[in-house]
């Protein structure tokens, strides 16, 4: 038996040294193509098949050191010495994983920790963000706790011949403890995000709080189009069938609030104002997301969807809380739609009502000349108000 286990530790060790060999080398032949490789697929996949390879080699070393102890061990009972004492062993290897993995947990609070969402700047912002933190709290004391107990009770009660473990099957008391105590924190938790959430969502003006202003998020790739309602405060409707080159996203100008409806490239807010953005698609699934404002959802083609919040502090007053004089508030898209998905982004500008009424005053129309044209309305050059304004029908 010796010799069989000298055997496989020959085997592996010669496994080991080649494995070693293999990546020393595929370093050294990939190591010159690395940085023209940087910026594409292949880099990334050469790192994750060093990892793997890397991971591969500790694993195999592992098994050969066990099997070094087992020859030991197996050798010395041939010899009529002392076995190892593998109980020993194991709870010392427990031991020392807590330690290190409490180290580990440690290290990713205070490093990977700094890489968390910045501060909120939209009133639910704030209650998502304590909800957060209390789940948190609470996940991580349950974590440290369980942990220590389970890695410590494995190595003050690890195996001994001084003493005999007690059969212990089943205690009543202590399932109803372990049972109701997790039920009505995380009852509470649910319920709680449950009217969160529901707030949130609430599509409805509460009363006595100022009404929310509509802004339309129509995604496509890989753009985002951006319309505001005009002077009547109502955003027209919109047909996807309408759809050209000129009209982006399908107005209905058979709908009379469309006639004043504005364009921007830029979404600029009022500050404490309820702010609610009507979304959709026009080709794949996109995403809207506004990290600051804690806004997220999607952008689904044929769906819309809504998000409704409330911005509560200004780009000015961000930057200076920032020390960054070209801080910007930004939308993305959440979803991987495209090649070009990095490209759909918006500066959002939060500011005061009166810096938003003045904004407003200098927007576009929607209904441009060239869209006037396309549609063959009666008098492109000198529109008449809205109420007389009619589409040539040429059927």
């Amino acid at each position: 038996m010796a010799f069989k286990n000298i055997f496989r530790f020959k085997t592996l060790s010669a496994a080991a040294a080649m494995l070693l060999f293999g990546t020393a080398t595929a370093m050294a032949q990939t190591a010159p193509a690395a940085p023209a490789a940087a910026d594409g697929d292949s880099a990334m996949w050469i790192g994750v098949g060093y990892y793997v390879l890397l991971f591969v080699l500790v694993a195999i070393i592992v098994g050969i050191v066990g099997k070094i102890l087992r020859v030991y061990d197996l050798t010395s009972q041939i010899q009529g010495k002392k076995p190892i004492n593998w109980n020993n062993i194991m709870g010392i290897l427990f031991i020392v994983f807590l330690i290190a993995g409490l180290y580990g947990a440690y290290w990713e609070f205070t490093v990977q920790g700094t890489m968390t969402l910045p501060e909120a700047a939209s009133k639910h912002g704030v209650d998502i963000d304590n909800m957060f933190m209390v789940t948190f709290g609470i996940t991580v004391i349950v974590f440290v706790l369980t942990q220590i107990c389970l890695f410590g009770f494995a190595f003050i009660y690890r195996g001994s011949d001084k003493r005999k473990a007690y059969f212990y099957p089943h205690n009543n008391t202590i399932e109803k403890i372990w049972t109701v105590i997790p039920a009505i924190v995380l009852t509470v938790l649910v319920i709680t995000g449950f009217f969160t959430w529901k707030t949130i969502t609430n599509s409805n003006d509460v009363k006595g709080d100022m009404p929310a202003m509509n802004i339309d998020i129509t995604g496509h790739q890989f753009a985002w189009e951006i319309r505001y309602p005009g002077k009547d405060g109502k955003l027209g409707a919109k047909d996807y069938k309408l759809t050209t080159a000129t009209n982006k996203i399908g107005v209905d100008f058979k709908d009379q609030a469309s006639f004043d409806d504005l364009v921007a490239d830029t979404i600029v807010l009022p500050v404490n104002r309820p702010v609610r953005l009507n979304i959709i698609a026009q080709d794949v699934i996109h995403s809207v997301y506004m990290p600051h404002f804690r806004v997220q959802i999607n952008a689904v083609p044929g769906l819309p969807t809504y998000f409704k919040f409330t911005p509560t502090i200004t780009t000015m007053d961000m930057r200076s809380r920032l020390d960054d004089g070209k801080f910007e508030y930004l939308l993305y898209c959440n979803k991987i739609c495209g090649g070009a998905h990095y490209n759909m982004q918006k500066i959002v500008r939060v500011v005061t009502e009166s810096e938003y009424e003045a904004w407003l005053a200098h927007q576009k129309p929607y209904l441009n000349d060239a869209l006037k044209k396309e549609l063959k309305m009666v008098d492109a050059n000198q529109p008449q108000a809205p109420a007389q304004n009619r589409l040539a029908l040429n059927n």
